[in-house]
C-alpha cells in the first residue's frame, strides 16, 4: 500500500464512512506524520465544508490509549482484558490454525464471522473476509440488528427505489420527521430543514421524546414507543374515506390499494390515538396538514423499526405519499435509505460461492453462543462491538467467557467485546486505509485514500483477510486482494462503471446515473418488475406473523411498565468513539415518573427487567412524556455504575420483518437503589 509524503502541515482529503447517511467529505490536516485536526471539504456538496463534533475528534481515537497497536494473545480469564504482546506472523498462524481446527473437528459451521457496520466503505467487508469464510464453509451472518425491517419494507414495496435527496428538502412545504433525529445523527439534513421552515415550510416531528427539531416543530407527536404502526394506518384510512387518496397515481404506479384501505379500515383517529396515548385532535390536524401540502416530504428513520411492529409501520410510513399523492415533483415523496442508489455489486471482489450453511441472526448471538447443539468455535470480530450494541447483553456476555470458545477481535480500539478475546488483532482507521465509500443518505460515492501511515502495527481489513485466504490454504490465483483490485472490482460491477471511475478520479465524488437530485417516478421508479409500488406485497405479507400491517400490542406489564428507548446520541457512531466519552450517563424519566417513585436527579437508581438490570444516575427530562425512560445507545461499560446497558434489557425477541431486533420493546420498573450496593 501506497501512502504519500506529506509537508508539514498538509492538508489531505478524506472520506468518512461511519455509519450516518452524510458520507461526510473531510479535510484531514497531518503535521509531521500525525492528523492534527479534521474538518469538513465541499467535495461531497450535501455536507458542503462542515462535520459533526464526533469526526472531529477522531484523532482522539486514533491516538489514544485504547488504540490497538499490535496482536495481543490472552493471558487472563475472558473478560478480564489481560494480554501480551505477539508478532502478526504468531497471532495469524494462531488464527488460522484454529479455523482449520475448527472446520475439520466440527464442520465449517462451527465457524460464526461477526461485523456489521463500523465501518460502510465497501473495503472493509464483503470482500476478502467473505472469500475467507464462504470458502471455509462458515456459518453466515444475518445482519439485523439494525436496519433490517425498513429494508424488508422497501424493498419489498420498491425494491430499495433511491429517496428525495436531502438538499431537495429546501422545496417542501411540509417536512415530517418520522422516528429521526437528524441533530444528532445525519446532521447535514438539518440546514435544509431550516432552510424549508424560514422560507415558509411546516415542519411535523413523530417522536416519543422532544428532540431539538421537535421543540421547533408546527406539530410534535409524541408517541408512545411500538405505535407507529396504527397512526399511520389511521391516517391511510382518513385520506381513503375522506376522497383524498390519490387514485389516479393508484391505480397507474401502484397495486394493492384495495387491499391496504381494508386493513386500515378499523384505525380511526380515536382508536389510534388511545393507543399511541396522543391527542385525536393533533392527529387529525397532522393528516390534514400532510393532505393539503405538496411537496410533502417524509423522512422515515429508523426508530420506528426497533420493535414487534417496525416493519410493518415502516411499510404504512412509506405508503403515506403514494396513497396521498406525493410523488412526482422536486421535494415530495419520501427517504428512507439509498443505499441501492448506486447499482454497484458489494460482492463483486469475493470471487467464491455463498456456501449453503446455516444463517444465524446477529440479534440471537448470545442464544448462539450458549447453544449446547452444534455450537460455535470459533467467533470472528470486526466492523462491530456486540457486547455493547447486542441486545440480551447478559447471555452475549456469558456466551463469550465461554473456556471453549476461541474468539478473534480485530478492531482498532480495545473494544469492551475485545475485553474477550482470545487474539486481538489492531486494525487500521479509515485515515489509514485505502476505501471506496457511498452514502445512504447523501447520493454519493467517494475514493478515499490513506492520510497517513497506519499507526503501530495495525493494518486494513482486506490485507488482513486476504493474508488468512493463504494461511488458511483458500486463496486462489487471480483474487483481487489489493485495495486497488478490489476497487476496480467494485467499480467494473456497475452499468455505469467508466462514468463512476472518470468522475471520482476528475471530481472526488460521482453521482447514480450522473443526478445528485433525482425525483421519484420522473426520474427514479420502483425496482420492481413493473415498475410499480407494492402497497401490500405478498412476501412481506407471508414473512409477519400475523400479516402485514397487523398491530401486536404493547408488551407492558404491571410489573414493568416503563418503556425503555435508547436512541443515538451526538458523541457516538452507534458504539464507535464509545472510548472517548468516559462520563457516567444517566437513565432519563420523566417529571411524572420521577415523582412517583421518589427519584431526584443526581441520585443512584436501579433499572430493571427479567433480563438484566443496570445501576445509573438518573436525570429528570421534561422532554419526555410519562411512560417512557431513556438510557443512550452506543454506552460501554464505563458508562454506567454497573457496568450494563439499556442492552442488557432489551429482549432478544424479533421483529416482525427481517428479524430486526426490538430495543424498544425493552419494558422496565426504576427504583432508587439501595445504598452500597454496586
Amino acid at each position: 500500500m501506497s501512502v504519500r509524503v506529506l509537508e508539514p502541515g498538509s492538508h489531505v482529503p478524506g472520506v468518512c464512512p461511519l455509519d450516518c447517511p452524510d458520507a461526510c467529505s473531510l479535510d484531514v490536516t497531518v503535521v509531521d506524520g500525525r492528523v492534527t485536526a479534521i474538518g469538513g471539504s465541499s467535495v461531497n456538496p450535501v455536507t458542503d465544508g462542515y462535520i459533526c463534533s464526533k469526526v472531529r475528534r477522531y484523532p482522539e481515537h486514533v491516538y489514544g490509549e485504547k488504540r490497538v497497536l499490535y496482536p495481543r494473545l490472552r493471558l487472563g480469564k475472558k473478560g478480564g482484558g489481560d494480554f501480551c504482546r505477539a508478532s502478526w506472523d504468531e497471532a495469524l498462524n494462531l488464527v488460522a490454525g484454529k479455523l482449520l481446527e475448527a472446520r475439520q473437528l466440527h464442520g465449517g459451521e462451527a465457524i460464526l464471522p461477526f461485523s456489521y457496520g463500523g465501518s460502510n466503505g465497501y473495503l472493509s467487508q464483503d470482500t476478502t473476509d467473505a472469500r475467507l469464510f464462504w470458502r471455509l464453509g462458515a456459518s453466515r451472518l444475518a445482519r439485523t440488528v439494525c436496519a433490517a425491517p425498513s429494508s424488508s419494507a422497501a424493498t419489498g414495496m420498491t425494491g430499495k427505489m433511491a429517496g428525495v435527496a436531502m438538499q431537495d428538502y429546501v422545496h417542501a412545504n411540509l417536512i415530517v420527521l418520522w422516528g429521526v433525529n437528524p441533530s444528532a445523527s445525519g446532521i447535514h439534513l438539518v440546514p435544509y430543514v431550516q432552510q424549508a421552515v424560514k422560507r415558509g415550510a411546516k415542519l411535523v416531528v413523530v417522536d416519543p421524546r422532544r428532540t431539538k427539531l421537535a421543540m421547533r416543530a408546527d406539530l410534535h407527536l409524541a408517541l408512545q414507543p411500538g405505535t407507529d404502526l396504527p397512526v399511520a394506518l389511521s391516517i391511510i384510512r382518513w385520506l381513503f374515506e375522506t376522497g383524498r387518496a390519490a387514485t389516479g397515481f393508484l391505480s397507474e404506479h401502484a397495486t394493492g390499494a384495495d387491499e391496504l384501505r381494508r386493513r386500515a379500515s378499523a384505525w380511526t383517529f380515536e382508536r389510534a390515538a388511545q393507543v399511541a396515548r396522543i391527542a385525536a385532535g393533533d392527529l387529525e390536524r397532522f393528516a390534514q396538514m400532510y393532505a393539503e401540502a405538496s411537496p410533502a416530504v417524509l423522512r422515515c428513520g429508523w426508530g420506528l423499526e426497533r420493535n414487534r411492529n417496525g416493519g410493518s409501520a415502516v411499510a404504512a410510513v412509506l405508503a403515506l405519499p403514494a396513497v396521498a399523492g406525493k410523488f412526482g415533483v422536486r421535494g415530495g415523496g419520501y427517504t428512507m435509505s439509498n443505499s441501492k442508489a448506486f447499482d454497484v455489486d458489494p460482492l463483486a471482489a469475493v470471487r467464491a460461492s455463498e456456501p449453503a450453511t446455516r444463517v444465524i441472526n446477529m440479534n440471537k448471538l448470545g442464544e448462539t453462543l450458549l447453544a449446547k447443539e452444534n455450537p460455535v468455535r470459533v467467533l470472528f470480530v470486526y466492523n462491530n462491538n456486540p457486547v455493547q450494541t447486542l441486545p440480551a447483553q447478559m447471555k452475549v456476555r456469558r456466551g463469550l467467557e465461554r473456556e471453549d470458545l476461541f474468539t478473534v477481535v480485530f478492531d482498532p480500539v480495545l473494544t469492551d467485546t475485545a475485553l474477550y478475546a482470545d487474539v486481538v488483532l489492531p486494525a487500521t482507521t479509515f485515515l489509514e486505509r485505502e476505501e471506496l465509500s457511498r452514502g445512504y443518505g447523501a447520493m454519493v460515492l467517494q475514493r478515499g485514500r490513506p492520510a497517513i501511515p497506519p499507526v503501530g502495527e495495525s493494518r486494513p481489513n482486506h490485507e488482513v483477510f486476504a493474508d488468512l485466504c493463504r494461511r488458511t490454504g483458500v486463496a486462489a490465483p487471480g483474487d483481487p486482494s489489493t485495495g486497488e483490485e478490489i476497487a476496480q472490482a467494485l467499480l467494473g460491477s456497475s452499468r455505469e462503471a467508466d462514468a463512476l471511475t472518470a468522475a471520482l478520479a476528475r471530481d472526488g465524488v460521482a453521482f447514480p446515473n450522473g443526478m445528485a437530485a433525482p425525483i421519484q417516478f420522473v426520474d427514479v421508479f420502483p425496482r420492481t418488475p413493473d415498475r410499480r409500488m407494492r402497497l401490500v406485497p405478498e412476501e412481506l405479507d407471508r414473512e409477519a406473523p400475523e400479516g402485514l400491517y397487523a398491530f401486536r400490542p404493547d408488551p407492558a406489564t404491571a410489573s414493568f411498565p416503563l418503556a425503555l428507548i435508547s436512541p443515538a446520541t451526538d458523541r457516538t457512531v452507534s458504539s464507535t468513539l464509545g472510548e472517548l466519552h468516559t462520563a457516567q450517563v444517566p437513565l432519563e424519566l420523566s417529571p411524572e415518573d420521577a415523582q412517583t417513585r421518589g427519584i431526584a436527579g443526581g441520585e443512584i437508581v436501579r433499572v430493571w427487567n427479567e433480563y438484566g438490570e443496570v445501576r445509573c444516575l438518573a436525570r429528570v427530562n421534561a422532554s419526555l412524556k410519562a411512560g417512557v425512560t431513556l438510557l443512550p445507545k452506543g454506552l460501554w461499560r464505563h458508562n454506567t455504575i454497573s457496568g450494563t446497558t439499556a442492552n442488557a434489557l432489551a429482549p432478544d425477541t424479533l421483529g416482525d420483518l427481517g428479524g430486526g431486533a426490538c430495543f424498544n420493546d425493552a419494558r422496565v420498573e426504576v427504583e432508587l437503589a439501595k445504598p452500597g450496593v454496586a
